[in-house]
């Protein structure tokens, strides 16, 4: 289904995952058009974070297709899958611990050639992020929980992507932080950049999101614009903590 009448940027097909004979995706569909953002809310064990990591290469696809721009991704290698245009900021950040946080910049934009414009790059992602500029020569490993996660935000950005996908980018974050995580995350996307999030945070997912899906137990369930999502009696109900009158 085109959702928008856009080029699809990103299409799924039939996606089918499973690890050691127990089947995390059960052939799902769905579509990423271009300049959207695309969130897909579930309970743990849904299939979320393996959607995402069979995108980006990190998993193998027991079959199915996933197409970018019309390029079938399933079975290239993670560096072509970078070079495409699509960064994945992992679940629980995974910043290099022993670098400072400039250094961990510097990582995200190790295939880049356009050498030139790698501080450009960094000093937007300072003006993103004021506090990652202040702590620009510290260990990234001494940040606190959020600083952590900007700074995995910042690392993706480095390489440039045309499709950022985000998995879990508020957990165990304070409430003021997820306030400004979900922010600048919009601020990402007017600036040109597609998202497709993995959010646990339900309501702040579904608030920004032009489209989303729900999954459980390695299926889609449920899809609609966020709007309509977050009015839905049955999702207020099972992800949004609210009850039936």
């Amino acid at each position: 289904m085109l959702i928008w009448g856009l080029k699809k940027m990103l299409e799924i097909k039939n996606l089918s995952v499973s690890y050691g004979g127990i089947r995390a995706l059960c052939g799902i569909s769905m579509n990423v058009p271009d300049g959207k953002i695309i969130t897909m809310i579930g309970a743990n064990g849904a299939g979320k974070s393996t959607t995402l990591r069979t995108i980006s290469g990190l998993v193998k696809a027991q079959g199915g297709s996933v197409k970018y721009n019309g390029q079938e991704l399933l079975g290239k290698p993670i560096n072509k899958i970078l070079e495409a245009g699509i960064a994945l900021v992992p679940e629980g950040r995974r910043v290099f611990s022993n670098l400072t946080v400039l250094e961990n910049l510097k990582c995200g934009a190790y295939l880049r050639k356009d050498k030139e414009s790698i501080q450009k790059d960094i000093e937007w992602v300072f003006d993103l992020f004021p506090r990652l500029k202040e702590r620009s020569w510290q260990s990234a490993g001494t940040l606190s929980g959020g600083e952590q996660q900007m700074l995995a935000v910042g690392r993706g950005l480095m390489s440039r992507p045309e499709l950022m996908m985000l998995d879990e980018p508020s957990l165990g974050l304070a409430p003021f932080l997820v306030w400004d995580i979900f922010s600048i995350i919009q601020d990402i996307n007017n600036k040109g950049v597609t998202i497709l999030l993995v959010e646990q945070n339900a309501n702040m997912a579904l608030k920004i999101a032009d489209y989303a899906y729900v999954l459980e137990t390695g299926s889609i369930t449920t899809e609609g614009s966020g709007k309509e999502l977050f009015n839905d009696p049955k999702i207020q109900e099972a992800y949004l903590g609210k009850k039936k009158n």
